[in-house]
């Protein structure tokens, strides 16, 4: 479906455990926030990006920079759980893109490619009903769990997502190695499915909550770019955000 109307929703709370009032934290100058809003804006694909929040300060730094904000409850579990309250209240749109506001550097081209599955020239029913991203894995992440993996069929939809490294090398091929970014496409009528699945016991024991879609029977297409971005998630990451140079490229 060419025409596609997408909605881009980053959810953004203002409480956060490892980086205290992480939305709102300076990075070069700027709210985390304010960054992956303006980087978002830049795609053309998407029909509307909305923020997310439950924070009167989070809305007035996106209204400022002329945004768009849904206040939503803070009692909400997950970021996906968020852009489904906030989907409703958007019924024209096809699809949903749920993308994490500790995404600073976020590229236009990123989301280009993430939306690409369910704007091809076909009804939209016959899209995945889930999509998310993975660039190559560099050497030094293999063994780290905070980064997650991914391993895929021949169709490009995932198999499983795991801190652990995946998969095991016994014998050396072309097989590439994955890192996930935790953003995802949902078609319209999924999400809402998504958000009702009971959690799983592989989702609980890797705190994965995309491996409840997996478990449940449905498929999660991943999308594969070249381009790598700075998540921040940790001290460390927001010292490094400080000073990381950003290329639209």
């Amino acid at each position: 479906m060419k025409n596609a109307k997408i909605l881009c929703v980053i959810p953004s709370r203002i409480a956060s455990t490892r980086l205290p009032r992480k939305a709102l934290t300076l990075i070069q100058g700027k709210p985390m926030v304010q960054w992956t809003y303006e980087n978002a804006s830049r795609c053309r694909t998407l029909t509307k990006i909305v923020v997310a929040t439950d924070s009167p300060e989070i809305a007035g730094v996106i209204t400022r920079c002329g945004g768009t904000v849904e206040m939503t409850e803070s009692s909400i579990p997950t970021g996906s759980d968020r852009a489904a309250v906030v989907a409703q209240r958007y019924p024209e749109m096809d699809v949903i893109i749920n993308l994490q506001g500790d995404e600073p550097f976020i590229k236009p081209q990123m989301l280009d490619e993430l939306a690409q599955p369910f704007l091809r020239d076909e009804p939209l029913a016959l899209a995945p009903e889930m999509a998310t991203l993975a660039f190559p894995l560099l050497p030094h992440e293999v063994s780290d769990p905070g980064v997650v993996k991914i391993v895929t069929d021949l169709n490009q939809n995932a198999l499983y997502f795991s801190r652990s490294p995946i998969p095991y090398i016994r014998q050396q091929t072309e097989i590439p190695l994955l890192h996930h970014m935790g953003i995802y496409a949902f078609r319209r009528d999924f999400l809402k499915t998504y958000t009702q699945l009971p959690q799983t016991p592989l989702e609980l024991t890797e705190s994965l909550e995309q491996l409840r879609a997996i478990e449940h029977g449905h498929r999660i297409r991943v999308c594969l770019t070249t381009h790598r971005t700075l998540e921040v998630n940790t001290p460390e990451e927001l010292e490094r955000a400080q000073t990381f140079v950003y290329e639209d490229s």
